[in-house]
């Protein structure tokens, strides 16, 4: 992939895991800034009808495939954005899985099965890993680039680790947040932020009917540290806009 300085048009954004619920939702509101989203998700036909409902909204959305368990995929999608476009600037890792319900009724830590929490972390923390290291060189193009790691709750080490409600879960979330903090280091003289967002206990098909927090409730944090101005925090922890411990 050869990178070459061409004119920023308009920003470009990438969001994972968006056919649905905080994904979809983020695509939304992100395009409503006049900025244009790539709508990737795993499930092909899910993922175009998604992309199809935004762009009936007269939103500036389209669909790409990406399985970000796959560093083909990965790597297609980096080609991609940077034959069409030549640069990136905003990366929402949104795609994760829970999976507690499924292989740990009693969600004891004593019952976690390797295999669950293996399956949990390659799409949880190695999907982000690779996603911001390929697509990080096309945020460089004009050193500017804003990525947000959805997050949780069950990742805080200071707040909810004498909690065992969802260990897998909680494992994967406290590796993503170490990863914002490594690339936020590794990234901090440049105009490249990273930053991780709790969306809070949000209703969608992940939280559940019961969830406290509306969609909309869920999306304004991930979408208010997506367009950070330049000179931003980084490396930092969001709930609602407000800075919480990791």
């Amino acid at each position: 992939m050869t990178m070459q300085k061409v004119t920023r048009i308009k920003k470009i954004a990438v969001v994972t895991g968006a056919n649905r619920g905080l994904g979809f939702e983020t695509c939304r509101q992100l395009a409503q800034q006049d900025i244009k989203v790539i709508l990737t998700s795993r499930d092909q036909a899910k993922g175009q009808a998604a992309a199809e409902k935004l762009q009936a909204e007269k939103l500036d959305v389209k669909y790409y495939p990406l399985d970000v368990t796959n560093t083909d995929s990965i790597q297609h999608l980096a080609e991609f954005i940077c034959n069409e476009f030549g640069y990136l600037d905003i990366l929402v890792n949104n795609a994760g899985i829970l999976l507690d319900y499924l292989d740990n009724p009693d969600r004891s830590i004593f019952n976690v099965k390797v295999d669950t929490l293996r399956q949990t972390i390659e799409t949880n923390v190695y999907g982000s890993l690779q996603l911001s290291q390929t697509l990080i060189p096309l945020m460089q193009v004009h050193n500017y680039g804003r990525i947000v790691n959805v997050s949780s709750k069950h990742g805080q080490l200071s707040a909810n680790m004498n909690s065992t409600q969802f260990p897998i879960y909680g494992v994967s979330k406290t590796a993503l947040n170490a990863l914002t903090i490594l690339f936020a280091n590794t990234l901090k003289n440049t105009n490249i932020l990273v930053n991780s967002v709790n969306p809070g206990w949000v209703k969608t098909d992940m939280g559940g009917p019961n969830a406290i927090n509306t969609i909309n409730e869920g999306v304004d944090s991930i979408v208010w540290v997506a367009t950070l101005p330049d000179g931003g925090p980084t490396g930092k922890f969001f709930q609602e806009r407000n800075l919480i411990p990791w």
